[in-house]
């Protein structure tokens, strides 16, 4: 008792209902954002059309499949958490097991709460996307984010789990599962946001001829401010290789003079000395 950590001044009571509230939670948080999305994939069906719907359409199936990925993860886990605290608590009950391996309680706690934050932020950036308040970039982390505690979950559970366990096994599974969602929400976030960009920037369907002349004439503009430009640059790269190109070869020459001295005379070829003279 006294070298557990003076932060740990809960009951084992509390503990255990901690681990099995927090589960609850989690699962509470994932079927409301399921229940979210079902919300906004109607709205968008009925507040938008054409590539904006679906763009908005795929994003949110994407979402939706994670969602029921994050739902079997967390299911399979908790049906692990109870094998472990079975099988390892012997003659004690379920809120000593928690509080005797409390550092294990407190990480499959803070997993679980991961988990659920991860799932809450990712219905929110997408419910900000669909609305165009939101950045398509946050939907991406979201989605690396909810990968993370995946995995922070699946670690805290395999410590106490036989490695033969059924159930740690479908744990792995459902953790690949989500990884492989997340990267599916991914894949469709960057190719809607690269569609509905490519639509915002061509679409010329509401510009009357005036306005479709003036756009004309600045573009003609910026062409010609591009190829000066790009004809300036390529000016550049030359010098700039000459100079690269002549520094080198003068290094080159410089070295091959440090390499090879002047060879030294032969003795056979040098004359005799005269011999000095008496005085």
């Amino acid at each position: 008792q006294e070298l557990r950590p003076k932060s740990l001044d809960i009951k084992q009571e509390e503990l255990g209902d901690m681990v099995e509230k927090e589960m609850a939670s989690t699962s509470e948080a994932i079927e409301d954002a399921v229940r979210r999305i079902e919300e906004m994939m109607s709205q968008a069906r009925s507040e938008s059309s054409g590539v904006k719907l679906e763009v908005n359409e795929r994003i949110l199936n994407s979402c939706t499949d994670l969602m029921k990925a994050i739902r079997l993860l967390v299911m399979t886990s908790t049906n692990l958490q109870k094998e472990i605290v079975e099988s390892g608590r012997g003659a004690a009950t379920t809120q000593e097991f928690y509080a005797k391996n409390s550092r294990w309680t407190e990480g499959l706690i803070s997993a679980s709460k991961a988990v659920g934050w991860g799932a809450t932020q990712l219905v929110e950036s997408a419910d900000r996307v669909v609305l165009h308040t939101g950045k398509y970039e946050e939907l991406i982390v979201c989605s690396h984010e909810i990968a993370a505690s995946t995995a922070q979950l699946v670690a805290a559970s395999k410590v106490k789990a036989e490695k033969s366990s059924r159930n740690l096994a479908r744990l792995q599974e459902c953790s690949r599962n989500v990884n492989e969602m997340a990267a599916n929400v991914v894949a469709s976030t960057k190719s809607g946001q690269e569609q509905i960009e490519e639509k915002d920037t061509m679409d010329f369907s509401g510009m009357s001829l005036i306005k479709l002349k003036k756009e004309e004439m600045e573009t003609q503009v910026k062409v010609l401010e591009l190829e000066k430009r790009l004809e300036g640059e390529r000016v550049r790269l030359g010098e700039l290789r000459k100079q690269h190109y002549g520094l080198a070869g003068a290094y080159e020459a410089a070295e091959e003079g440090e390499a090879k001295p002047a060879p030294a005379p032969r003795r056979g070829i040098l004359k005799k000395p005269p011999l000095a003279q008496k005085p």
